[in-house]
């Protein structure tokens, strides 16, 4: 495997041109391989996000303001997806403020309410945690309430999962699950805990964030790379740790888990919690394939490295982390970023396959497209922030 030692990159402001060159012998192409004569007009990042976005909500949307299984027109709903989309949104409507961006908002969180059986409770703990998050995203940035409900009703309704007598702790992946209990069901959860205790101030808010915390991290987390193994199980009347499942999502929010408990407790040991687990995440084989997110395959997989790359952009922006890391990370992105923009996007109907060195082909689904988005989002902020 090849990691990356330096990356050098410089914006034109004025023709808005990207050229991103590395250290090794494969340098990024200037313009995308499906372009014809080398000399379209290549965008800035928030030009980028902006086409991506029309581009997903026209070739994706279905009934009642979700959205699809893929640009065949399958018109298969999943819950996880679309609250996903929910934070896609939140990011253009934050980056632009174009107010165009709420009613999209507002029918997406009342559609997956209505194409979820008139509910919002679902069998699936990861679902219902995906959707507060983004709601209380999405709370914060316009003050709307309904945003609010919608996240305290997942809220109470998911900690009742949470179990001391099997494993020691931990919220269960299924409510029908009681012996399967995951990494996704956990940090994620306490996230929503944090941004609660964020906007409410409640102590108990705090005090499950911090349990969640202590449980993942002394159950699903190897202590000397911050490695996030994926759940324990009771196999034959014996607790399993699958540690051969490492994904990329997992990885990034117990990266976003610490940032946000050094946030909110200002203890320094939870920013060098999430630092070791973003330097293993640059050059472990596990999840990174010659300095790229590796790929995941399409389906639910397609949306991981997504998840990771929102996490990794606010580690980015935190201004305590040593410079020499700060540097190591924003190269890691970049060179995500700048081969994922030249190599990775299906021009003009600006698709994203699970592979972001490569264009996609056949079908692309929902799942890999928005982790795209999320992507070029991301970079659009950190750029906005000077940080590429």
């Amino acid at each position: 495997m090849k990691t990356i030692s330096a990356i050098k990159s410089t914006l034109l402001a004025g023709a808005g041109l990207f050229l991103a060159v590395s250290c090794s012998d494969d340098p990024i192409p200037l313009t995308n391989p499906d372009f014809s004569g080398g000399n379209e007009k290549v965008y800035t990042w928030s030009e980028t996000a902006d086409s991506l976005q029309q581009a997903t909500y026209n070739t994706f949307l279905g009934s009642n303001g979700t959205f699809t299984e893929n640009n065949s027109g399958n018109p298969t709903f999943h819950y996880w997806r679309n609250a996903h989309m929910l934070d896609v949104l939140y990011d253009g409507y934050t980056r632009t403020g174009d107010e165009n961006y709420l009613p999209k908002m507002k029918a997406l969180l009342e559609g997956i309410k209505i194409k979820n059986n008139n509910t919002y409770n679902n069998v699936f703990n990861d679902d219902m945690i995906w959707l507060a998050n983004a709601s209380l995203r999405a709370y914060n940035a316009t003050n709307d309430e309904q945003y609010k409900d919608v996240a305290e009703e997942l809220w109470t309704i998911i900690k009742q999962s949470w179990t001391d007598d099997v494993f020691g702790g931990g919220i269960t992946w299924k409510q029908d699950t009681p012996y399967q209990k995951n990494a996704v069901s956990n940090a994620p959860a306490a996230i929503i805990a944090l941004q609660l205790y964020e906007i409410d101030g409640n102590p108990e808010d705090l005090e499950w964030a911090q349990k969640i915390y202590d449980w993942q991290k002394n159950t699903l987390v190897d202590p000397l790379t911050g490695i996030v193994w994926d759940n324990i199980s009771m196999q034959n009347g014996v607790e399993v740790v699958n540690s051969s499942w490492v994904f990329t999502y997992n990885m990034g929010t117990w990266i976003g888990l610490n940032h946000m408990m050094y946030e909110a407790t200002g203890q320094a040991g939870y920013l060098t919690e999430a630092v070791k687990a973003a330097r293993t995440l640059t050059t472990s084989p596990q999840l990174t394939t010659e300095g790229i997110l590796r790929d995941e395959g399409q389906g639910d997989g397609g949306l991981f490295k997504g998840i990771l790359v929102r996490y990794l952009a606010q580690l980015i922006m935190e201004p305590n982390i040593n410079s020499t890391d700060k540097q190591s990370f924003v190269n890691f992105f970049r060179f995500n970023a700048t081969t994922a923009y030249n190599r990775g996007i299906l021009r003009p109907a600006m698709l994203f396959g699970p592979n972001w060195r490569n264009l996609p082909s056949g079908n692309v689904d929902f799942s890999t497209q928005i982790s795209g988005v999320m992507l070029i989002e991301a970079a659009a902020m950190l750029d906005e922030a000077g940080h590429l």
